[in-house]
């Protein structure tokens, strides 16, 4: 259990990943929007970019992308600045996603320049951090996910964290159906929050920390329900508005 209850408003972020069309992100919203007034939770649809302008103009739910540059406006092809997010409405982003992680080599200070710079520019950003199979087997798991939360809370301080969120999302339990237990999950969610607590105990109660790892409809209920889990990072679950809607009403 946490060492104090403070209400947190959970906040459940899709993150659609590479996928998506005009006519499916259509069809989404239709599907999704008439639902939204039974939600108890803040809500954020991380789409891929080339949609976000469009989304952003064709309903009121908050937005946001997947990645941003660690860079400001200048000779950086095919990256995209906070600043360009900002001007087309977005208000959120993701930074340090596994997949980006890996696929891309980002390290632990491009992920923390990344999240300053979209703070700079008004965006809140979801700092994710996970260890994969084989550092959870050799028993490293919150040696690896503080490493990371560090790097950041270094560059932008607790209270900057708290602007955005904190995602933990296990490598191993991405994409693959396997979900770590409730009591897995809580126990890191806690371990990440008394970091933060260890320099600001105000924005360690603040903070919300999201987990990201295969959330369904049936286990949504079940994880929510821990005292430090404060909603969820969503990956193919947001895929299908209908699963989505309901992960959303069982998050507060």
């Amino acid at each position: 259990m946490s060492l104090t209850m403070p209400k947190r408003t959970p906040l459940v972020a899709a993150n659609w990943k590479m996928n998506g069309s005009q006519a499916a992100n259509a069809a989404w919203l239709r599907a999704f929007t008439g639902r939204r007034p039974e939600f108890r939770c803040d809500v954020v649809v991380c789409a891929p970019s080339v949609y976000l302008a469009g989304l952003v103009a064709s309903s009121e739910i908050d937005f946001g992308a997947q990645d941003v540059s660690e860079h400001s406006l200048g000779a950086y092809t095919g990256d995209i600045a906070a600043a360009m997010l900002i001007d087309v409405g977005c208000r959120w982003v993701i930074v340090g996603h596994s997949e980006r992680r890996q696929l891309h080599g980002e390290s632990d200070e491009v992920v923390a320049a990344k999240a300053e710079a979209a703070l700079a520019a008004g965006l809140r950003p979801i700092v994710c951090v996970g260890e994969t199979l084989a550092e959870r087997d050799a028993g490293d798991t919150l040696a690896v996910v503080q490493r990371q939360l560090d790097a950041v809370v270094k560059r932008v301080g607790p209270a900057g964290l708290a602007r955005g969120g904190l995602a933990y999302e296990p490598v191993w339990a991405i994409g693959t159906g396997r979900t770590a237990t409730p009591e897995q999950a809580q126990d890191v969610h806690l371990a990440l929050r008394a970091r933060i607590g260890v320099i600001d105990r105000t924005a360690a109660d603040a903070v919300r920390i999201l987990y990201g790892g295969s959330v369904k409809p049936a286990n949504a209920a079940e994880l929510f329900g821990r005292s430090d889990i404060d909603g969820g990072l969503i990956g193919g679950a947001s895929l299908v508005a209908e699963d989505f809607a309901a992960i959303c009403a069982a998050a507060g």
